[in-house]
C-alpha cells in the first residue's frame, strides 16, 4: 500500500509542486514518530574480559614467548670486594663464663688447656702472615689493633667517613653505619681491664690459592661509655656518665698480597651465651584531645589513655 501511495504521489509532484512534500512527510512513518523512540542506543564497548574459573594466569614472560618474542635472560650479579673477604673464616668460640672464672678454679684451668690445644692451627697461620708481614708479633699486635679500634668508633661518633674507611673493610662499614642517620652518637673509652690478648689467627685464601688473607682475633676487656639520642635528642640507649664493662671479640683482617695492604677492623664475634642487649626507649606521639581556641590544655585535666591488651591468635 505504501508503494502504491508514493507511486501516486510522484505522478502529482509535477502539478502540485509543495503541497506533495508535505503529504509525502504526513504519510512517512519514520518522520511521524516521536523524538524519543528514534534515539539510538549503543552498548558500551568492553575490553577487559574477566578470566574463566579456574583457568591459570599467566606471567608476562609466559605470555611474551607465547606470542613468540624473545625474553632477555636476567643474570643476577653479586659485586665481589678482593681488598677484603666476604665474612669470619673459622670463627673463634669464646668459652663460657669467660672473664668471669679464675684460671685458678677447676673449670677455668679447663678452659686453658682447651685453648692451648686449639693454638696449633694459630701457629701454622702466624708463619704465613709472618712471611707477608714481616712486622707482625702477637705481643705488639693487641696495642696497635686498640688504637685501630679506638680511632674508629671515634671517626664514627664524628661521621668522618674517609678516615673510618681506612679502619675498617668494606664488611664491617655498613655493620657500624647502618641505623646512625638521624641519631646522635657519644662514646668514649674510659680504661683497660685486662690487656688485649691475640686468641685466634687463621689465614684463608679466597678466589686463588695464593691470594691470602690474614685474620686475627682479639679478646679485648675494657670500659666504655655509650649513650644514643633519637633526632628529637632524647636519651635512647646508655649513658655518658655510667661507664660499663664490655667484653669484645673483634676480628682484624688484612690482605697479605698487597703490599700497600693494612691492618683494619672486619668484624665481631658475639657469643651464644652473651646476655641480651637492652630494649631501645623510642619516641612515641601520642594523640591528644582536640583543643578549641579559648582552651588550654592544663585546665582539661586530660589523662593519658592505656593501650589495651590485645590477644593475638596464630
Amino acid at each position: 500500500m505504501a508503494a502504491s501511495l508514493s507511486r501516486v504521489l510522484l505522478s502529482l509532484r509535477r502539478p502540485l509542486g509543495g503541497n506533495v512534500q508535505c503529504a509525502e512527510a504526513l504519510l512517512d512513518p519514520v518522520k511521524h514518530c516521536h523524538l524519543p523512540t528514534l534515539i539510538t542506543v549503543r552498548n558500551k564497548k568492553r575490553y577487559f574480559i574477566p578470566p574463566a574459573v579456574g583457568v591459570k594466569k599467566r606471567t608476562q614472560e609466559e605470555q611474551a614467548r607465547a606470542a613468540g618474542l624473545v625474553v632477555r635472560q636476567e643474570y643476577i650479579e653479586r659485586s665481589i670486594n678482593i681488598a677484603c673477604t666476604a665474612g669470619i673464616f673459622d670463627p673463634y668460640i669464646p668459652p663460657e663464663g669467660d672473664a668471669r672464672l679464675s684460671s685458678l678454679s677447676r673449670e677455668g684451668l679447663k678452659q686453658r688447656t682447651e685453648q692451648i690445644k686449639q693454638t696449633a692451627a694459630s701457629q701454622l697461620a702466624i708463619r704465613k702472615v709472618k712471611e707477608h708481614d714481616p712486622d707482625f708479633k702477637t705481643k705488639d699486635f693487641p696495642a696497635r689493633a686498640q688504637e685501630i679500634f679506638i680511632e674508629a668508633h671515634a671517626s664514627l661518633v664524628n661521621f668522618n667517613k674517609e678516615k673510618l674507611h681506612s679502619l675498617v673493610t668494606e664488611r664491617c662499614y655498613p655493620e657500624m653505619v647502618r641505623g646512625n642517620r638521624y641519631k646522635t652518637l657519644r662514646w668514649s673509652f674510659v680504661e683497660s681491664l685486662e690487656p688485649p690478648r691475640v686468641v685466634h689467627v687463621r689465614c684463608p685464601h679466597m678466589v686463588s690459592k695464593g691470594n691470602l688473607y690474614g685474620q686475627v682475633t682479639l679478646r679485648m676487656h675494657s670500659r666504655q661509655t655509650l649513650a644514643i639520642y633519637d633526632r628529637f635528642g632524647r636519651l635512647m640507649l646508655g649513658s655518658e656518665t655510667d661507664p660499663r664493662d664490655v667484653l669484645e671479640y673483634l676480628v682484624f683482617e688484612r690482605h697479605l698480597v698487597n703490599p700497600y695492604s693494612r691492618w683494619r677492623m672486619h668484624g665481631k664475634i658475639v657469643p651464644a651465651w652473651a646476655p641480651p642487649k637492652e630494649p631501645i626507649v623510642k619516641t612515641v606521639i601520642i594523640p591528644g584531645p582536640e583543643l578549641k581556641p579559648w582552651q588550654e590544655f592544663e585546665e582539661m585535666h586530660y589523662e593519658v589513655p592505656k593501650p589495651k591488651q590485645v590477644q593475638w591468635h596464630k
